[in-house]
């Protein structure tokens, strides 16, 4: 089976355990809800955040979706000056038979800037 990677990105409201664990949950929900994403089928996933937020790694929010047996990495985002403040993005890999234009990508709130193209509304 292929390995295909699905992206996202959002921003978290603080620099804090809550807004930044919200913000990550939201994004992975919506990825969730978007692609039909079982846990079981996913390899690992990369957490990325801007040097600004440092309250919490945003793994954590994973961890309490469920996603026990998943490898999950964080690591934070080099200091571009034009960056965008409080980012959370993630690079899920994901093992399933779509090919890589049938996945949705998902770019939330103030990370719309980031990829236009993939903006989409938070699931509910």
């Amino acid at each position: 089976m292929p390995c295909r990677g699905i992206r996202g990105a959002t921003v978290a409201e603080a620099n804090s355990r809550e807004a930044i664990l919200a913000a990550t949950r939201e994004l992975l929900e919506a990825i969730i809800a978007a692609n039909d994403v079982h846990p079981g089928d996913v390899a690992s996933v990369f957490f990325t955040t801007s040097p600004d937020l440092t309250a919490e790694y945003p793994a954590l929010a994973a961890r309490e979706l469920g996603w026990l047996d998943t490898a999950l990495l964080c690591n934070q985002d080099i200091a571009v000056p034009t960056g965008l403040a409080r980012c959370i993005r993630v690079l899920i890999h994901w093992n399933t038979e779509r090919r890589a234009h049938e996945i949705r990508h998902c770019y939330l709130g103030e990370a719309e800037r980031l990829r236009p193209d993939r903006a989409m509304a938070p699931a509910k």
